[in-house]
């Protein structure tokens, strides 16, 4: 039988070839005779530019950049050169990411994407056609107004200190945005995102995604006031888009994805990005489509298999490519949060936790390969038929 092992990382323990490599051992144990073929995936979050260096021939260029808290932290970008074309892979994660906060760091009002603005600029200085950049885990919530300042959009002071010092930014605090704009003249910028969040409301940046990274829900509220106001300083100083179709005017603030990463997806779409989906894209990259018209089974897996999982995640991505190739999936997950209920629609056949109880969470935290081995282990016995 011919497996593919298809994770995306565990966030906080594992990255994805570390639990492609993890979920291969153990079933190789209990199954040595199946072909495995590991595909770490992402969906544009954590591990976005490791999973796309590992399938795409191209040069990693180190920097250091600025994390959500101003402290030098090291970095990449991935240039590729493909016929002529030259893209510029961003992983915004690298700068903004919630993973390098310690928990008691973890304050979306004065957190900033000042980094990720770095990372642009980096990107732009190899002349690319294209750059893409890959949102998710982001530890922030500043509607990106620190990466537009890093890119010269306004004044650090006004727009670097967090999403909280958006309420008395100044109508003036984006000036220098329609030149900063002007900089990806001619560059495809695409917006890689797990998520259709818009900026503000119920389902905004703030109210859905701000406890995440720390918010109580009466800083939800002024973060969402804050960045109500970012919009009208937009508003103020970038002549209102049209939408192609209608002829109307396009409202950035409510397109899907901008409010992916703390409205980072907002501040991309305001420099002339594109959304596409972060899983998609990475399928498309890695070939999964072609390996799994050659496969029996698929496995995918994450951290914690959830609600938001169903929706724009990897599990859910692979779990309809293998859908449509007419193939079984199943997720092997640290803990999994739904029922057969809600993942019958994607074709999952199966989940299947390492942690099945709540005292089981601290041993697989301790011992995350293990733990996820003996899984495998396990669960190979139900799916690879004795030879």
């Amino acid at each position: 039988m011919h497996v593919v092992l298809a994770p995306d990382c565990f966030t906080g323990t594992l990255t994805a070839t570390q639990a492609a490599e993890a979920m291969a051992a153990g079933w190789h144990d209990t199954a040595p005779h199946d072909t495995l073929t590991l595909l770490p995936l992402s969906d544009g979050g954590p591990g976005f530019l490791d999973v796309l260096a590992g399938a795409l021939s191209g040069e990693t260029v180190a920097l250091t950049v600025s994390d959500p808290l101003g402290r030098e932290v090291p970095a990449a970008i991935l240039v590729v050169d493909v016929e002529g074309e030259r893209t510029a892979y961003v992983e915004s994660a690298q700068a903004a990411g919630l993973h390098l906060l310690a928990p008691e760091e973890r304050n979306p009002a004065v957190t900033s994407t000042w980094g990720v603005g770095q990372l642009l600029a980096a990107a732009l200085e190899h002349s690319p056609q294209r750059i893409v950049v890959g949102l998710g885990g982001s530890g922030t919530n500043d509607g990106g107004a620190g990466l537009l300042a890093a890119l010269g959009a306004g004044p650090a002071e006004h727009l670097a200190r967090g999403g909280s010092a958006l309420a008395k930014a100044p109508d003036d605090a984006l000036s220098g945005l329609l030149a900063a704009r002007e900089q990806f003249a001619g560059v495809d910028l695409v917006v890689a995102t797990d998520v259709e969040n818009p900026l503000l409301g119920f389902k905004g940046a703030s109210a859905v995604f701000g406890p995440q990274k720390g918010a109580t829900p009466e800083l939800a509220q002024e973060l969402e006031g804050a960045l109500g106001r970012f919009t009208e300083i937009v508003a103020r100083t970038l002549p209102v888009p049209l939408d192609l179709l209608s002829g109307g005017p396009r409202r950035l603030d409510r397109e899907p994805g901008a409010g992916a990463a703390g409205g980072l997806g907002y501040a991309l779409f305001l420099l002339g990005g594109r959304r596409v989906s972060g899983v998609e894209l990475v399928l498309d990259a890695v070939g999964f489509h072609d390996v799994v018209r050659r496969s029996d089974l698929v496995v995918t897996g994450e951290g914690t298999f959830d609600w938001q999982s169903l929706d724009g995640k990897v599990a859910a991505g692979v779990a309809m490519a293998a859908l449509e190739a007419g193939l079984p999936s199943i997720v092997l997950a640290g803990q999994v949060m739904v029922g057969r209920r809600e993942t019958m629609g994607l074709g999952i056949s199966g989940t299947y936790a390492v942690a099945e109880a709540p005292a089981e969470v601290d041993a697989a935290l301790l011992d995350p390969v293990g733990t996820l081995r003996a899984r495998a282990a396990r669960v190979a016995r139900t799916w690879s038929p004795a030879r």
